[in-house]
C-alpha cells in the first residue's frame, strides 16, 4: 500500500542572523570563500531554547591532563522511539574519568518530540542507568520488531540498547541493555562512528563499527605547542585499531571482520557511508580515516568485500598523501547521475569531493566544484548532503570546530571555534557558499538531519564537543517537497539500502535509505525530495534491496508517502 499524509506547517520563530564565514588570509581564498547572495526563500532559525534542548551540555570529564578522547565527542541521532510519527532526539552525553570523583552522566539522553517541543524522557525510558564514555550513535530496527534500537559507540565497551516498546497503543517504552545477549560485549576499543546496513541482503541488518586508535590513560602521550604546557596530541602518534564487522544472524551478531574482507585495515576510522557504487544491487561502503588512507569496500555479491580505495582514487589526495578524514557522505550532486563522496578534513586540508567517473573509479573535484578553497581554513568533522532550499539538488553542510583551544594565534586564520558552512548547488555540481552562520562559532562535531516539525524540509541538529546542542529549523519558503518513508517486508523493516528515484519534469533525483554518514550521528530514514515549483512527482521508482522495483505515478507535492514493500502500485489520494 501507499499512504499519504499532509505535511504540518512550520512553527513560527525568529530569523537567525546571517553572516559570512572567516577566510584564511590569502586574497585568492578570500575571494573564493565570499558568501553568495542568499538563495531566494532559504532561511534557518536557531530554535534550541524554544524547542526544549537549551539545558543540554555534553561533558568530557576533562580535568587538565588533556587526554586525547576529550576532543572527539559528541554524537546524536533522530528516531521515532514511540511510534507517534514525530522524530525524537537522542544525544550522547559524554562521560567521566574513573576515580576523578565526577558523577558520570547517562550515556544517552532521550528527548521526546511533542509536536515540535522536546521533553527529556531519559529516566522514564530506562536509559538513565546506561553508562559509558560515549562517542556516537547508530539507530536501526536491528531485530525487525517495528521499533528503532540504539547502538552507542564508546571508549571501551559499546552498548546496544534495545527498544522494548509495548505493543499496546500508547503503551510504555523502555530500553534495555542487549549488548551481551546480542553478542557485542566482547570487543573493547575506542569506537567512533557505526553504520547498520544489510551487507548480504538477507533481510537482517549487519553492523560496521569504526575504530580509531589504541589509547589508554597509561599510554597517553605528552605533546606541547609552546614547549611548556601540555596539549592534545595528533593521532599520528598512536597506532590505529581496525574497525569491526558483525553479521546479524537473527538478532545475535557474529564477528565476521576477517571473513568479510575488512582485514587488514589501518584503523583510525571516523566516518562511514553506504552506497551501491557499481549498481550491481549490493551495498558498498566507504570509510574516512584520520591521517591514514581512506577505504572503499566493494561488495563481491555475497556480502563479503574487496577493498579498492587506492585503485578507485579515494584513498589519497592529489599529491599521494593521506589526509585527516573525519565525516563522510555520499550522494548524486550533478546531472550525470553518478554519486560523489564528500569527506571532511583537518584545517589547511580542503574538503574532498570525489565524483565517480566509472564504476568504482573517482576523481577529486573539490577545486572545480568551488568547495575546496572555502573549506581550507576550517576543520570539518560532521558533514551532510541535503536539499536545503528544496530546488531538487543536494547541497552541502559542514560542521566545523578545531581540536584544541591552543590553536588560537598559532597561524593566521586558524581558530578553535568555527562557523558552520552551507554550500548551495547550482544543479550541476558547482557550489557557492551561502551567507549563513549561527549566533556564534562553535566546536562542532556531529550534524544530523530530520524533518522534526513535519513541514516538509529537513532541519539540522549540530552537536558541540564539551558544549550545547544546536537545533536549526529550516524555514525555506517557495519550494515544494515530497517525503518518502519505506517499510521493508522481505527486506529489513527499515528498508536500508533501498534506492528511490523521483522524476519531476526534467529533474531526476536519487536517494538511498541509509544509516551512518556524517560523523557520530544517525539521521532520519525518511527521504526528502525537493520539487521546486513542480506540483507533483511524475514518477517515483523504488528499487528494494534484492532487486525488486515498484513504480508510483503522479504523487502530489506537499505529502509524505508511506510505501510498504510488495504492496504494488497505488494512486495518490487527496488527504
Amino acid at each position: 500500500m501507499i499512504a499519504l499524509r499532509p505535511l504540518i506547517p512550520a512553527l513560527a520563530g525568529a530569523l537567525l542572523a546571517l553572516g559570512g564565514c572567516g577566510a584564511d588570509g590569502e586574497r585568492r581564498a578570500e575571494e573564493a570563500s565570499a558568501p553568495a547572495a542568499p538563495s531566494e526563500g532559504l532561511r534557518f532559525t536557531h530554535v534550541t531554547e524554544e524547542a526544549g534542548l537549551g539545558a543540554f551540555r555534553h561533558v568530557t570529564g576533562a580535568f587538565g591532563e588533556m587526554w586525547f578522547p576529550e576532543t572527539m565527542g559528541a554524537g546524536a541521532g533522530f528516531l521515532d522511539y514511540d511510534g507517534d510519527g514525530w522524530q525524537d532526539i537522542a544525544l550522547v552525553a559524554g562521560g567521566a574519568w574513573p576515580g576523578r570523583g565526577d558523577v558520570a552522566p547517562p550515556a544517552v539522553r532521550l528527548y521526546r518530540n511533542e509536536g515540535g517541543y522536546f521533553r527529556e524522557v531519559t529516566q522514564e525510558t530506562g536509559l538513565a542507568n546506561a553508562r559509558a564514555y560515549g562517542m556516537g550513535l547508530a539507530i536501526a530496527d536491528y531485530d525487525n520488531d517495528g521499533d528503532p534500537d540504539i547502538f552507542l559507540t564508546a571508549l571501551g565497551r559499546n552498548l546496544l540498547l534495545r527498544n522494548d516498546r509495548s505493543p499496546d497503543p500508547g503503551g510504555q517504552v523502555s530500553f534495555s541493555d542487549a549488548t551481551q545477549a546480542a553478542g557485542l560485549a566482547d570487543d573493547e576499543a575506542w569506537s567512533t562512528s557505526a553504520i547498520f546496513f544489510d551487507a548480504d541482503l538477507d533481510g537482517r541488518v549487519d553492523l560496521y563499527v569504526a575504530n580509531y586508535v589504541a589509547w589508554s590513560p597509561e599510554t597517553d602521550m605528552w605533546c606541547t605547542m609552546n614547549g611548556r604546557d601540555k596539549t592534545y596530541c595528533t593521532p599520528k602518534l598512536y597506532d590505529g585499531v581496525p574497525s569491526r564487522f558483525y553479521r546479524n544472524e537473527g538478532g545475535v551478531f557474529a564477528d565476521r571482520t576477517a571473513e568479510a574482507g575488512f582485514l587488514p585495515a589501518p584503523g583510525k576510522t571516523l566516518g562511514a557511508a553506504e552506497w551501491d557504487f557499481n549498481e550491481d544491487g549490493w551495498p558498498d561502503l566507504v570509510a574516512a580515516n584520520d591521517t591514514q588512507r581512506d577505504l572503499l569496500y566493494m561488495n563481491d555479491g555475497t556480502g563479503a568485500f574487496v577493498e579498492t580505495g587506492v585503485a578507485s582514487g579515494v584513498a589519497y589526495d592529489a599529491d599521494g598523501q593521506a589526509r585527516a578524514g573525519m565525516g563522510v557522505d555520499v550522494g548524486v550532486l550533478d546531472r550525470t547521475g553518478a554519486p560523489s563522496v564528500v569527506v571532511g578534513h583537518f584545517a589547511n586540508e580542503p574538503a574532498g569531493l570525489y565524483r565517480q567517473i566509472a564504476p568504482g573509479v573517482f576523481v577529486d573535484r573539490a577545486a572545480q566544484s568551488q568547495v575546496g578553497l572555502p573549506s581550507l581554513p576550517t576543520l570539518t568533522f560532521g558533514l551532510c548532503l541535503f536539499d536545503a532550499d528544496l530546488d531538487g539538488d543536494l547541497d552541502i553542510f559542514l560542521a566545523n570546530g578545531h581540536i584544541s583551544p591552543d590553536v588560537e594565534g598559532t597561524a593566521e586564520g586558524l581558530s578553535y571555534r568555527q562557523a558552520p558552512q552551507i554550500f548551495l548547488n547550482d544543479g550541476d555540481g558547482l557550489f557557492s557558499e551561502y551567507a549563513f552562520s549561527i549566533a556564534a562559532p562553535m566546536v562542532a562535531r556531529g550534524v544530523a538531519l530530520a524533518d522534526y516539525d513535519r513541514d516538509g524540509d529537513e532541519d539540522v541538529l549540530v552537536t558541540e564537543n564539551a558544549g550545547p546542542v544546536h537545533l536549526l529549523r529550516n524555514e525555506t519558503q517557495g519550494g515544494a517537497s515530497l517525503r518518502v518513508r519505506l517499510e521493508g517486508v522481505r527486506a529489513a523493516r527499515d528498508a536500508l539500502g533501498a534506492q528511490v528515484t523521483a522524476v519531476a519534469g526534467a529533474r531526476r533525483m536519487t536517494r538511498r535509505v541509509r544509516t551512518g554518514s556524517s560523523y557520530l550521528v544517525s539521521s532520519e530514514k525518511a527521504l526528502t525530495f525537493g520539487l521546486g515549483a513542480a506540483a507533483q512527482a511524475d514518477t517515483l521508482i523504488v528499487k528494494w534491496p534484492g532487486g525488486d522495483a515498484t513504480r508510483h505515478a503522479n504523487i502530489p507535492a506537499g505529502r509524505e508517502v508511506h510505501i510498504i514493500e510488495g504492496s504494488g502500485v497505488a494512486e495518490a489520494v487527496t488527504p
